[in-house]
């Protein structure tokens, strides 16, 4: 349950810095905020799912840049269900309001450690040298 509140606390975050940034989101009260955010994590559980498994040849063909599509059908469905109190003008507000989503959902997640997401900044080993070429190898000739 900690962990349920922890990332419906995240999302509404981020949804309010999405609504604050892009001009065709608005939300009337913070309640409606809040109830937002609860709507599309219960959405993204259930309903993303099964858009995915239906979308799947879209994904594929377009190497899973199909899931922003998807992402903002849901924010947009949202405002759409919640519109007095929380609105989506269109939906390019929408694909916008939920690529913000994503990308803040996703670093807030990362430091606070909810959620499967994770960001790691690793060094790179350097590329091991190829073996210096003093014709000791194998030769095969055809």
């Amino acid at each position: 349950m900690k962990s349920f509140v922890k990332r419906w606390l995240i999302t509404a975050v981020a949804v309010g810095v999405a609504a604050n940034i892009v001009s065709g989101i608005d939300y009337q009260t913070l309640s409606g905020l809040v109830l937002a955010a609860l709507l599309l994590g219960i959405l993204n559980a259930f309903v993303r799912p099964v858009l995915v498994v239906l979308a799947l040849p879209l994904l594929i063909f377009t190497l899973g840049l199909f899931l922003l599509v998807i992402n903002a059908l849901l924010l947009y469905w949202v405002g759409h269900l919640l519109n007095p109190y929380f609105h989506v003008d269109s939906f390019g507000s929408a694909f916008w309001g939920s690529l913000i989503v994503s990308v803040i959902s996703l670093v807030l997640n990362s430091l606070t450690k909810s959620g499967d997401s994770r960001i790691q900044f690793r060094p790179g080993k350097p590329a091991p040298r190829p073996p210096p070429e003093d014709g000791g190898g194998p030769i095969i000739d055809v």
